[in-house]
């Protein structure tokens, strides 16, 4: 099933602003398609603290201001932490509980998410999230 909105992880969004090439900028256009991208305000977090220097700071927070985000709701974080308890009573670890947020955010909004990060396909085993891992071919 395809939606008209699309979240892109930040897994895939280091993928894309480490690549010289411009390869992979080309296949998440293939894979999105004509659909709108948004992002998480965990996605601007996560990328910004990764940012080598100032000058990188400054220009990743240039083009994250020009973006779409999809917000959490109050319910948001108890689903998310609920995902995070269920998944543990079952035995399966998630490494981190921002992506429990993330997946929570695409399951309340219906909307695919884009990652290169495993915990969204164990978090996937339990909620009904709509995901999938991208291959740079």
């Amino acid at each position: 099933m395809r939606c008209a909105v699309t979240i892109v992880d930040t897994s895939v969004w280091v993928d894309i602003f480490r690549d010289a090439t411009g390869e992979r900028r080309h296949r998440l256009g293939e894979l999105v398609d004509s659909e709108d991208v948004i992002l998480t305000a965990f996605t601007e977090m996560e990328l910004l603290q990764g940012c080598r220097d100032e000058e990188e700071w400054a220009l990743l927070s240039e083009y994250l201001s020009t973006q779409e985000y999809l917000n959490p709701t109050r319910e948001t974080w108890s689903a998310a932490a609920r995902i995070y308890f269920d998944l543990r009573r079952q035995g399966l670890t998630v490494h981190s509980p921002i992506d429990c947020c993330i997946a929570q955010l695409a399951i309340d909004s219906s909307m695919l998410l884009l990652h290169r990060d495993r915990d969204f396909e164990t978090i996937a085993r339990l909620r009904p999230i709509q995901q999938r891992f991208v291959q740079w071919r």
